[in-house]
């Protein structure tokens, strides 16, 4: 076969390719997984302490309190602060805060079980806006771990539970001491 005759037939070849359809397959390309994150949260409740418990670390009678503001601390081995947000409760008092830009380092006090605490920031309550030591938040309520995780297809927190913390009533009308 000449090469004239070879040219024909491969343009034959071809166009009778191309007239039924045929389209290259795309390049291939390598697909990885999605990497899954892994975050750590924390969460509690906020309540006015009703008067009756005042002095106590009572919550009885207590009352859940919307919109109040709770910081999360972390320090470091050294004591140096490493992070810090503030978390609102929502209309049931309750806070739910990712601590995204924390970072564990192999020293075991740089876990959040060890190096964050939960405290009070502020209550837009007016007749309930004082601090109170229930679970010692004056000074940082500790971060509890209670296994429970949250898990999505490329995500996963793992949750630690903080207080329940309390703000007490700036005026209580003097009665009997409290009732435990």
């Amino acid at each position: 076969m000449n090469s004239r005759a070879f040219s024909v037939l491969v343009i034959l070849i071809v166009t009778a390719v191309l007239a039924n359809g045929y389209t290259p397959p795309p390049p291939p390309t390598t697909a990885y997984p999605a990497v899954k994150t892994v975050e750590a949260a924390v969460e509690g409740m906020v309540y006015c302490q009703s008067c009756d418990k005042f002095g106590s670390w009572s919550l009885a009678g207590a009352e859940a309190i919307a919109g109040a503001k709770v910081s999360i601390i972390c320090k470091n081995h050294r004591e140096q602060v490493s992070f810090y947000k503030v978390f609102k409760t929502d209309s049931y008092g309750h806070f739910y805060g990712e601590l995204k830009g924390f970072k564990m380092t192999p020293h075991f006090l740089d876990h959040p079980l060890h190096s964050c605490r939960a405290k009070l920031v502020s209550s837009p309550r007016e007749d309930c806006n004082l601090f109170s030591n229930i679970n010692n938040a004056l000074d940082g309520a500790s971060l509890r771990y209670e296994e429970k995780r949250l898990k999505w297809t490329n995500y996963e927190a793992v949750v630690y539970a903080a207080g329940p913390l309390a703000f007490r009533p700036d005026h209580c009308p003097t009665t009997a001491p409290p009732t435990y």
